[in-house]
């Protein structure tokens, strides 16, 4: 469980500084929606961590008790809403948020467009060199020049410096849009053992749908993929017997070895550079949290996380054991090459790219 991690391996006040955070991100987004009058489905929704593993029970009890120990709000319930079977507790977030993320992310770009600010598509960025005054950006045909870089690329664009690749490793999960006939239920559920699987809700045209994720897996594990959408399809079945697919998708997620996202300067050696990402699958708000961040920092604003997501920081890796996951599973394809490649151009890499799809044919 999440708040007792940070707890146990930070701090109290750490933890509380993340939740806050988090919280506080929620508001500025409810803000943004009514002051832009953005319209993207908002609304207030209570959220749940849910088991049916009977080895889970005492991990959600502790969880409620660390979220309340920070100063948060949680409950521990014993049923929730949607049809799940044997579901023994759960942990109750009141009052989050749920909303489509496109159409805000749409609204934000219309409001950008208003006040004359300039959004350019189809520039994919090969390099960032240091300029005299600033930074050279190296696109495809083109170059731009700027005093301010933010790499909000998902994974960072550079790997050297910053080792962004070393500290970071990437998980696929599946989503599935369902409909049905019945009732639909009221929130967002995840459960806390694995495989994880989550539920919610969504408009879509002029029916609600029910979106069922989950059946994560390392980035490059070899799976039946089709496997993983029928795993979904099953458990839709399971709760709704006239449950139809109407979408299927995956979607990756990039997630720090120490679980804390990595948010400002990208390195200490390049300064006026920063990054965003390690979400760890909670991108509406630590997306927030990183334009804020980011954001005072260009404008020489203290900003009151700033400390806890450092994105510089030295510590020892806190676990281990998905250290050594990153390492077994990337050994032969990320890690080593990336140090003996480091100089290779991009022709390279494409010729290397093509060898290797014919040895393996």
């Amino acid at each position: 469980m999440f708040y007792k991690y940070l707890i146990d391996n930070f701090s109290k006040e750490f933890a509380k500084d993340y939740y806050d955070a988090n919280q506080n991100a929620i508001e500025n987004i409810a803000k943004i929606v009514e002051e832009e009058k953005i319209e993207c489905d908002f609304e207030r929704q209570d959220a749940y961590v849910f088991t049916r593993a009977q080895d889970e029970v005492k991990k959600i009890e502790d969880e409620v008790k660390a979220v309340k120990e920070i100063g948060g709000e949680a409950e521990f319930v014993k049923t929730i809403e949607p049809p799940i079977e044997d579901v023994l507790c759960a942990i109750k977030f009141p009052n989050q948020a749920m909303f489509n993320v496109r159409k805000y992310l749409k609204g934000l770009v219309n409001k950008i467009l208003e006040n004359n600010g300039q959004i350019y598509e189809d520039t994919k960025v090969i390099s960032v060199k240091k300029d005299l005054n600033g930074y050279r950006i190296y696109a495809e045909g083109s170059v731009i020049k700027a005093k301010y870089v933010v790499l909000a690329t998902h994974f960072p664009i550079i790997d050297i410096p910053g080792f962004y690749f070393l500290k970071m490793y990437q998980e696929t999960s599946y989503v599935i849009g369902i409909e049905t006939e019945h009732k639909l239920f009221e929130g967002m559920y995840i459960n806390s053992e694995s495989p994880t699987i989550s539920l919610r809700t969504a408009k879509d045209d002029d029916k609600e749908i029910v979106l069922i994720g989950g059946m994560e897996h390392r980035v490059g594990a070899k799976i039946n993929l089709e496997n993983a959408y029928n795993n979904l399809e099953r458990i839709a079945k399971e709760m709704y017997s006239d449950a139809k697919v109407r979408y299927k998708w995956s979607t990756q997620d990039c997630i720090t070895l120490d679980k804390i996202p990595y948010i400002g300067e990208f390195s200490n050696i390049m300064k006026d550079v920063y990054v965003a990402t390690g979400y760890k699958k909670w991108g509406m708000t630590t997306s927030n949290v990183a334009a804020n961040i980011i954001t005072n920092k260009i404008l020489g604003k203290d900003s009151k996380y700033e400390k806890i997501f450092k994105s510089t920081r030295l510590k020892p890796i806190k676990n281990r054991w998905e250290f050594g996951e990153m390492i077994k599973e990337t050994t032969n394809s990320l890690i080593i090459n990336k140090f003996k490649d480091a100089k290779e151009g991009f022709e390279d890499v494409k010729k290397r790219r093509r060898q290797n799809c014919r040895d393996t044919r």
